[in-house]
């Protein structure tokens, strides 16, 4: 009778096991299901063109004395206004900063010998959204140079000579953008899922990155180049 009693105790123990372990081996299982992911990157670019300007007019004067070389600035100064609006330039779009001057001689630590002992540089600032007016008169700069005017140039990128140009209407563009690079996310999450077997579920976590505005290329810094790439995480059904 006690024989029969441990027989049927273990058989129930056996039982209890294996029932504990289905248990288990299925909760794993869920805990995986429910684990299963992807994450992949979307991308959205586009070329758009600059709809803002900023041209600095540079050109420096020497001399020895300093009362005629700022007249001779003020001269020049005028025939770079006069060259501006007769390019369709408004008043409103040009600033003339007032002229620096540098003492050559009190700079001078070698002892150089100099023929002209000041040097003054004169800048006029265009700020425009016609880029492409602007750019007619880049072209046609030489005129003044004809006019005794020689405009330094921008042999330095981001130097003070640098022509900027820029892209205001990010804002406008932008909801667009996140939306294709969200669809070009999903696009891949499902290519994914079916070499998988799966489905796409719903949206675990999503991260936009930053969005970048960078010129095309170094011959043509008026056209910009956006991209913004955004990081999703889908769950796989």
């Amino acid at each position: 009778m006690q024989k029969n009693s441990l027989v049927w105790a273990s058989i129930i123990l056996a039982t209890g096991i294996f029932l504990l372990g289905m248990s288990i081996k299925s909760g794993i299982v869920k805990f995986k299901e429910m684990d299963r992911t992807v994450t992949v990157k979307g991308l959205s670019e586009r070329e758009v063109k600059a709809d803002k300007v900023t041209w600095p007019l540079i050109y420096k004067e020497i001399g020895n004395n300093p009362s005629d070389m700022y007249t001779n600035m003020e001269k020049k100064n005028a025939l770079v206004i006069a060259f501006l609006k007769a390019g369709g330039i408004t008043e409103q779009e040009i600033i003339v900063n007032p002229p620096t001057i540098t003492d050559r001689q009190a700079d001078n630590y070698g002892n150089e010998i100099m023929n002209f002992r000041y040097k003054a540089t004169s800048c006029i600032i265009v700020t425009s959204n016609n880029v492409d007016r602007v750019r007619s008169l880049i072209r046609k700069q030489k005129e003044l140079m004809k006019q005794g005017i020689a405009l330094l140039t921008d042999e330095y990128e981001n130097s003070i000579t640098s022509i900027q140009y820029e892209f205001t209407g990010f804002n406008n563009i932008k909801p667009a953008m996140v939306e294709e690079a969200n669809k070009n996310a999903r696009t891949t999450a499902k290519k994914f899922a079916e070499d998988a077997n799966s489905k796409v579920g719903a949206i675990v976590s999503a991260q936009q990155g930053q969005f970048s505005i960078e010129n095309r290329d170094r011959n043509t810094p008026y056209i910009k180049k956006i991209r913004v790439v955004s990081t999703i995480q889908y769950s796989l059904e």
